[in-house]
């Protein structure tokens, strides 16, 4: 059997479910690659360049997933859509922690300059994107749930929609959908 293939990376977090944590060894390296594909993909979209790196992202992500109760990965797929959160929510704790950081946290400014004023203008924009899409999800979960997979992690449009089990004109309709209900929520607020 080819272990690239998504079949076994299902296949050894199946395992992994039924308790044979020495598929580890082999299964780290395996998703650990697409992590960074996906940690990557998301870096590059910003527009800011933060001093984290896609190194430590995955990193973050990773320890986050070991942590996860990973009995319940159902397949690829699913392991790849945690990662995705697993990221999103480093990056907004990295966000509160910089923007606390701007404001003094604790330590007197000494001076601002141009790069300070951007670097927390970011931070502020991935906080303005984490709030608006706490209200998509009251709003729709679904459709969070596509912003998350679809920005935060990459996925494609066919992956999106094996991920949450729908077609892709679903998957198409409600992210253009998404994106145009955000538009609105981060520019009219």
């Amino acid at each position: 059997m080819n272990r690239t293939t998504p079949s076994a990376v299902t296949g050894l977090l199946l395992e992994l479910k039924n308790g044979n944590r020495e598929v580890m060894d082999e299964l780290a390296p395996m998703i650990y690659q697409e992590l960074r594909q996906i940690a990557s993909r998301y870096l590059r979209s910003e527009s800011n360049r933060q001093t984290i790196q896609t190194t430590d992202l995955v990193h973050e992500a990773y320890l986050r997933l070991i942590d996860e109760a990973y009995y319940s990965w159902e397949n690829r797929a699913h392991f790849f859509a945690v990662a995705a959160r697993a990221m999103r929510q480093f990056l907004i704790y990295y966000a509160k922690k910089q923007k606390t950081a701007k404001r003094g946290g604790g330590k007197k400014a000494i001076s601002l300059d141009e790069g300070a004023i951007l670097a927390e203008q970011k931070s502020d924009d991935v906080l303005a994107l984490d709030e608006a899409l706490l209200r998509l999800k009251a709003l729709d979960e679904r459709m969070n749930r596509i912003v998350e997979l679809r920005y935060f992690s990459g996925l494609s449009i066919e992956e999106t929609a094996e991920v949450l089990s729908i077609s892709t004109a679903t998957v198409k309709r409600e992210w253009t959908t998404a994106k145009a209900w955000l538009y609105n929520e981060l520019h009219n607020n």
